[in-house]
């Protein structure tokens, strides 16, 4: 199987080559979202600046980076002068090496022809829009703020201004069919995605289809339709030429998404932002999730984290287990034992032999990784391995 241009290991450098910048803005909250967001407080926009420019400059230098992912909330709903700060002031503190990735999430409602050119122009390479879906019934379930049309014309304007498009879909919606599923599927390869990611939808506490699920007022496709539905997409898309290299994702030869093989790798990455998540030399450190709270803190001059944990070797290798399994090329044993000093046996053998019994995971004596039956339930798996 095909990897990306670079892939970036832990046993590159103790400093991370990866950033992460969270911009926690939004026109509205979703029905299904539960991420670290303000919704209508575009106020808040200037102060969220200022903090993060604070917390950057927390670095002592500039940093060389491989990789940048500018992640929400909806980045490209930042105006355009604030937009431009923000890619100016990252510009600044984390320069790009030859060959990089930056990636920017972005809304088909806000996608101005003005914000593609500020993008490119700041060296922007990859945009991963937020489609969910080109049905126009399925977007409105979602409370979603574009319809199918503004999502085909935003991959459209995208596609000669950047080398790279990336497309999230979203299935199982409530009383959505196999075959309305496939037709959202067949209309992201139709527009030429580089890459796909697939997430069932998912029930949150907290969001206000957790309140309406309680209530009767949604219901849950039933497994089996979303079995069909997730295997489904995993049939056409890889039919199309895109691999899919990890659960919920697929790409086109080298066309992976190499800041998040970095995490599933097992590589460290600096992160800013309200509930941004880091991890450098084995310490992870969360930021406040509240916008306001953060920027009170950075402005007051203290800091932005609300919670750490310092990881122990073994806790650093079951993550990195859990991780590299994710991954459709699975792990190899030997190279796993020489990066984290642990075997795989020594970690989970008990379980592994369950899961292995159970058909989950197919085990040589140079690979593990999931088999087909264990894709469908991998999300059952990790709290065992952990």
């Amino acid at each position: 199987m095909a990897v990306n241009r670079k892939l970036i290991s832990p046993a590159d450098t103790k400093t991370p080559r990866s950033v992460y910048v969270h911009v926690p803005f939004c026109l509205r909250r979703c029905g299904y979202c539960n991420f670290t967001l303000v919704a209508g407080r575009d106020d808040l926009i200037d102060g969220y600046l200022q903090a993060i420019e604070r917390e950057m400059r927390t670095l002592d230098q500039p940093h060389e980076v491989d990789t940048i992912f500018y992640g929400g909330g909806t980045p490209t709903h930042l105006p355009t002068p604030q937009l431009e700060k923000l890619l100016q002031l990252t510009t600044e503190r984390f320069p790009t090496a030859a060959d990089y990735e930056w990636s920017v999430e972005a809304n088909p409602a806000d996608l101005s022809e003005e914000k593609l050119d500020l993008l490119a122009a700041a060296g922007v390479n990859r945009i991963s829009l937020g489609v969910q879906s080109f049905r126009d019934a399925k977007l409105q379930l979602l409370e979603r703020d574009h319809r199918g049309a503004d999502a085909l014309n935003a991959a459209q304007r995208v596609r000669p201004k950047f080398a790279q498009l990336a497309i999230d879909l979203i299935f199982a919606a409530p009383g959505e069919s196999v075959a309305q599923w496939r037709d959202d599927v067949r209309q992201a390869i139709e527009l030429g995605a580089d890459h796909v990611s697939t997430y069932g939808l998912t029930f949150e506490k907290g969001t206000t289809f957790w309140n309406r699920l309680l209530h009767d007022d949604l219901q849950e496709v039933d497994e089996e339709t979303q079995r069909d539905q997730y295997l489904s997409g995993i049939e056409m898309l890889t039919a199309a030429g895109l691999q899919h290299y990890e659960v919920s994702n697929f790409a086109r030869p080298n066309r992976r998404c190499a800041h998040n093989e970095n995490y599933w790798l097992g590589g460290g990455y600096f992160a800013f932002g309200p509930g941004a998540a880091r991890y450098v030399a084995q310490r992870r450190e969360t930021n406040h999730r509240s916008t306001t709270r953060y920027i009170q803190r950075m402005l007051a001059g203290e800091s932005p984290v609300a919670e750490w944990e310092e990881l122990t070797p073994e806790e650093t290798a079951r993550e990195r287990l859990i991780f590299g399994l994710r991954r459709l090329e699975g792990i190899d044993p030997a190279d796993f034992a020489a990066a984290t000093g642990f075997t795989i046996d020594q970690l989970a053998s008990e379980t592994l032999e369950r899961l292995q019994h159970n058909g989950a995971i197919e085990r040589t004596e140079d690979r593990l990784r999931l088999t087909s039956a264990g894709l469908l339930v991998s999300d059952s798996i990790w709290p065992d391995l952990l």
